[in-house]
């Protein structure tokens, strides 16, 4: 880190500094301990603000919680009235979080820091992982309304949504492999994508296959407990 140059701007001093970071240094390790040092030995009177790419990453952090739980809304919002039921969207809602615990899982291994490429790729995972769960509890709803218990309806839909739900997933995984081991220019960004998404996806796909199924059993069961004129029938009904 160095002097850059000195100006003057409506009677306020001003030093523009440039930093460069050490091998192994993330932008975000760099700016809290910029932070650190300034609160600390900055006298009175005295400020900093970052420029370029600092500026936006660390202004970036303060609306990150915002655009998930916007993600979060919409996607609930948008399940309601697909399945015309307050209750089985929160089984899908519920099981998206076992894929960002991977994603941020395999970052940690990868000793990648939470940036904004890796955010892009979370976004885009919520997406991914909300379509699989899509995928279970839609077809489990549709053998409930043709008369299977609501345990018969989750096993079934796991056993017939399987192998989409593996060639979707594994389609996924494999296209971001090159993103994940890229090099060079911008190989920091291609990389915080690739190791965000496919941690997701694999961590998120497994939990999926057993953690949806449950979820839309417990959340079946209550809809049709508090409402029940929802309720379908049963197999021994239609007999």
């Amino acid at each position: 880190m160095g002097l850059k140059r000195c100006l003057v701007l409506i009677f306020f001093r001003l030093l523009v500094l440039t930093a460069h970071l050490r091998q192994g240094t993330a932008q975000g390790q760099a700016i809290q301990a910029v932070r650190e040092v300034a609160e600390e030995t900055l006298p009175e009177g005295y400020g900093f603000e970052f420029g370029g790419m600092s500026r936006e990453e660390a202004s970036s952090g303060s609306t990150t919680t915002l655009v998930f739980v916007i993600c979060v809304v919409f996607i609930y919002l948008i399940l309601c009235a697909l399945y015309e039921s307050l209750f089985i969207p929160i089984a899908v809602i519920l099981s998206v979080p076992f894929g960002l615990a991977g994603s941020f899982l395999f970052a940690k291994m990868f000793g990648l820091e939470n940036n904004i490429y890796l955010q892009t790729g979370l976004i885009m995972l919520i997406g991914l992982l909300a379509k699989t769960a899509i995928l279970l509890t839609e077809y489990a709803s549709e053998r409930r309304r043709h008369g299977m218990t609501i345990t018969q309806a989750a096993i079934s839909a796991a056993q017939v949504r399987l192998r989409p739900i593996l060639m979707t997933s594994l389609t996924m995984i494999f296209g971001m492999l090159p993103m994940m081991f890229s090099s060079g220019v911008g190989a920091n960004g291609n990389i915080s994508i690739g190791v965000g998404t496919v941690g997701g996806m694999l961590i998120g796909t497994i939990a999926l296959l057993f953690i949806v199924p449950v979820l839309f059993i417990v959340f079946q069961t209550l809809q049709e407990r508090l409402m029940p004129e929802r309720k379908f029938p049963k197999i021994e009904e239609n007999k």
